[in-house]
């Protein structure tokens, strides 16, 4: 998985000057006509959401799954499902506006609340003429609102996503693909992606913020059994043997390649304890760290 791309970087790639400083704690959000960026975008993580009306012809790539976009679109994106979009044409128009999680907590936090976008929900939904034209012209007044200085700008643009994403509840959603198994994959490419994000540990300072099922259940907004059963049918193990066989493989390496104590390296492993983290290693892998680091010197 690429490094995570951030709305800075994101105007970097698109060749675009900000007028604004941008930082992940002051609300953002910006309005695009898709000419701007029409390239095939890389499979990654953003860490910004997108709504997009998309007036072309390509494919959208997820973890698990493809989505063939052969007529107008409108595509929901969030900050924790990475995808690419492959464009099958150079006729490639329409709108799109992105926006941080900054933003969406400015208010009431509903749009975060919304079902495109939470995880296991449809992201991409195809209207009919008529609510093609209703949401572009939504995105137009946008684009006019956007290049206004009123002191409450924002609040505009965020009543005018609110209608976008409301006029779309209303819309039957794609059902192109096989939501159920494609939705567990997802969810376990995610959850595992999650896991191995957090490490290396490089630092004594770092210390494990995810290490249960209802950890990862509530960073991915799920529920807890939902999640484990997605990783037991899909890999055949529990999401408690995932993230110890984790755990294991980095305290492995601390304890090889690292001078810190043992009491150390145990809490930044997320363990308040060094009789928990003591006990944990013994379970897992028959030996004592210390008996470990004693036969790797």
């Amino acid at each position: 998985m690429n490094k995570r791309e951030d709305i800075s970087g994101f105007y970097a790639r698109i060749d675009y000057s900000a007028a604004e400083r941008i930082r992940a704690d002051m609300p953002h959000i910006n309005v695009f006509e898709r000419a701007s960026c029409i390239k095939a975008v890389p499979f990654r993580r953003r860490d910004y959401y997108k709504v997009t009306l998309i007036l072309g012809t390509g494919r959208l790539d997820y973890a698990s799954q493809s989505i063939n976009i052969d007529r107008p679109a409108l595509v929901f994106s969030n900050p924790m499902i990475p995808y690419n979009w492959l464009p099958h044409s150079t006729d490639q128009e329409g709108w799109f506006c992105i926006f941080n999680q900054a933003f969406v907590q400015q208010r009431d936090g509903l749009l975060n609340d919304l079902p495109m976008f939470q995880l296991d929900t449809d992201k991409v939904f195809f209207p009919d003429a008529d609510s093609v034209n209703q949401i572009a012209t939504f995105f137009k007044a946008m684009m006019r609102e956007n290049r206004e200085t009123y002191v409450h700008k924002h609040d505009v643009l965020r009543n005018y996503l609110h209608l976008i994403v409301h006029h779309a509840l209303k819309l039957q959603p794609s059902r192109d693909y096989d939501r159920d198994l494609n939705a567990a994959a997802r969810i376990v490419s995610l959850f595992l992606e999650l896991l191995n994000r957090q490490f290396p540990i490089d630092s004594r300072q770092h210390v494990l913020q995810l290490r249960s099922a209802k950890d990862f259940a509530k960073q991915l907004s799920l529920h807890t059994n939902h999640l484990n059963k997605a990783v037991k049918d899909i890999t055949g193990k529990t999401t408690t043997e995932h993230i110890a066989a984790r755990i294991l493989l980095e305290a492995n390496d601390l304890l090889r390649n690292t001078d810190w104590p043992v009491s150390e390296i145990g809490y930044s492993l997320g363990f308040q304890y060094p009789g928990y983290f003591n006990s944990f290693y013994k379970k897992h892998a028959g030996t004592t760290p210390n008996e470990l680091r004693k036969h790797a010197l």
